[in-house]
């Protein structure tokens, strides 16, 4: 059984039956960590940030872009029924609005993910 070898991988043996229990120790966790650092490692040396700073600023920007896409409406309508906009006006920049925009991801469950890949 070959496994890429930046994964940590332990062995268990579950002596009852003799068999081995391959687990894999934070492979989510660490595939997360090294793409959240090369991200940080990317805006330090495009920007002349520090790691902390750019760290900062990702945060910011994902938790700006994190916001579902029925809220992002929502609050935007609002917004601009404030400023006296009228709907078809509204519905007009919303739909151009979001086609220009990183909204977050919808959640999906494990049997759509599976129809995603797997048609």
């Amino acid at each position: 059984m070959a496994f890429a070898p930046h994964l940590s991988v332990n062995w268990l043996i579950l002596p009852d039956i003799g068999q081995k229990l391959v687990t894999l120790v934070g492979v989510l966790h660490s595939c997360s960590v090294n793409a959240e650092q090369a991200l940080i490692d990317h805006v330090v040396a495009t920007t002349g940030l520090s790691p902390t700073e750019a760290a900062r600023v990702i945060e910011d920007v994902v938790a700006y872009f994190d916001e579902p896409v029925e809220a992002y409406v929502r609050r935007r309508h609002a917004q601009l029924k404030t400023y006296g906009a009228k709907n078809d006006a509204i519905f007009a920049l919303l739909a151009e609005e979001l086609r220009a925009r990183v909204v977050a991801a919808p959640r999906l469950t494990e049997r759509q993910l599976r129809r995603l890949i797997y048609g």
